[in-house]
């Protein structure tokens, strides 16, 4: 059964940083597309930033976060991580990693932030509070 697993959350300053993982069960996450994507009360879902597949080395971020944000792969701990650095009071929500619906695909990209319906397995979330 796939699983993942959102851990890091919390409760930050603006300026700070925060380390977001997700961790992957029941499957190896090297051959997804991993997306972080995020909600904040009363807005839509956004897509925040992909990575894809271990060999094709590709990420993607959203425009609000590029420069600030940065996702990798951990492959000996089949986790995926979001460093998240110089957070605004508008970064904060519940973030989700969500894994591709299809092994072996090439999804990530700066437009494939929008599809989210192409993630089939979602992690429950974490929460992100960027506040003074």
């Amino acid at each position: 059964q796939l699983q993942l697993v959102e851990s890091g959350g919390g409760l930050v300053q603006p300026g700070g940083s925060l380390r977001l993982s997700c961790a992957a069960s029941g499957f190896v996450s090297d051959y997804y597309t991993i997306g972080w994507f995020r909600q904040a009360p009363g807005k839509e879902r956004e897509g925040v930033s992909c990575i894809g597949l271990a060999r094709d080395d590709i990420t993607a971020y959203a425009d609000s976060v590029k420069g600030r944000f940065t996702i990798s792969r951990d492959n000996a701990k089949n986790t995926v991580t979001l460093q998240m650095n110089s957070l605004k009071p508008d970064d904060t929500g519940v973030y989700y990693c969500a894994a591709d619906s299809r092994p072996y695909r090439s999804l990530c990209s700066s437009d494939s932030l929008t599809f989210a319906d192409e993630y089939g397995y979602w992690g429950q979330g974490t929460p992100v509070t960027v506040s003074s």
